[in-house]
């Protein structure tokens, strides 16, 4: 196997493993309505992606090693997208509680805004009676210790990523 081929296949999948990472973060610009940074970002995304597409096609059938590398960038492209969107993006995530209505559900809510998290209790009727819905909304990298509170207190919980916010009571943690 010759240098230029190791060079190559070093390439296509570093170029993948960055462009795929580069989609991700794009499409929850995209979402999050940041549309000038990610159409900066889809410029490099599609270079870097028809870079490592002009290699692979250059180096023809003659070369499976040339595929694995562009598959195996593009898996791991995958994977570090989903890193980095969880350690760069900032916003804010609402994480709902949905719990029975008793004296420590309430108890529930009242532990949450010690510990800084704003939380609504919305009054609401289940299958087997009324339910407390606690409605969280925080900074996303506090998501996981609401959810985390949440499921320890035997609720049905779930979030959703929120576009944009007005308003509202934000306390510092403590």
């Amino acid at each position: 196997m010759s240098l230029e081929l190791n060079l190559a296949t070093i390439l296509i999948f570093f170029a993948r493993c960055t462009d795929v990472s580069l989609a991700t973060m794009r499409m929850l610009l995209l979402v999050k309505g940041q549309r000038f940074k990610a159409s900066a970002i889809g410029f490099v995304e599609i270079s870097l992606y028809l870079m490592s597409l002009k290699y692979v096609l250059d180096a023809g059938l003659n070369s499976p090693l040339s595929f694995i590398a562009y598959a195996l960038g593009f898996s791991t492209g995958n994977f570090l997208g989903s890193l980095l969107e969880e350690k760069l993006l900032k916003g804010h995530t609402i994480v709902e509680i949905i719990l029975n209505d008793t004296e420590e559900s309430r108890h529930l809510a009242e532990r949450l805004r010690d510990k800084g998290f704003g939380t609504t209790i919305v009054e609401g009727e289940g299958k087997d009676g009324p339910r407390l819905i606690l409605k969280v909304i925080c900074d996303r990298n506090d998501r996981q210790k609401v959810m985390q509170i949440g499921s320890q207190a035997g609720g049905f919980v779930f979030m959703v990523d929120i576009r944009s916010i007005w308003g509202g009571y934000f306390n510092k943690k403590k």
